[in-house]
């Protein structure tokens, strides 16, 4: 089955909105068993193996991730960090060599400004957001999450949520 451009955008939406209200589990469950989430230390870095990221985590340190911010001993979540994702309407990349409709994979990509906040603390982001998309049994799962910050050669301090 193909899916329209109406619901992979649909699904990219819903992803930063369960990251916004922060239902980590669900947001969990849109990731394949086997996707990884990347997000590049610099401008047009070609691979996260060879090359220091920010992040570079499968699902397994995806959910550490997800149950260090739900525990009551993670001081640095004392209090909670909040986010706010703005994205600009998703596109279909339907030119890039991974989107496949008929093999049930897809890719889009998504302009951002993402707000974390934590106390009276806050930190603006931008970026975009690629997903590697790919129909499981049925269900829409992400593969591949690609996060590429405008500025991510500078000095962050810790990024405490998912963009």
């Amino acid at each position: 089955m193909s899916r329209t451009d109406q619901q992979l955008i649909a699904f990219v939406y819903r992803e930063a909105r369960l990251i916004d209200e922060q239902k980590f589990d669900a947001w969990l469950d849109l990731y394949s068993e086997d996707a990884w989430y990347w997000m590049p230390l610099t401008h047009g870095q070609p691979d996260a193996r060879l090359h220091t990221s920010l992040m570079h985590e499968n699902k397994l340190l995806l959910r550490v991730r997800v149950e260090r911010l739900a525990g009551q001993r993670t001081f640095s979540q004392q209090p909670r960090s909040r986010c706010h994702h703005l994205l600009q309407m998703p596109t279909v990349e339907t030119d890039h060599v991974e989107h496949k409709p008929e093999e049930g994979r897809y890719v889009t990509r998504t302009a951002f400004h993402y707000v974390e906040t934590r106390g009276d603390e806050q930190t603006l982001y931008a970026g975009w957001a690629t997903h590697h998309l790919a129909d499981e049994a049925g269900q829409l799962k992400i593969r591949f999450k690609q996060v590429d910050l405008v500025n991510c050669d500078a000095a962050f301090g810790n990024i405490q949520l998912l963009m």
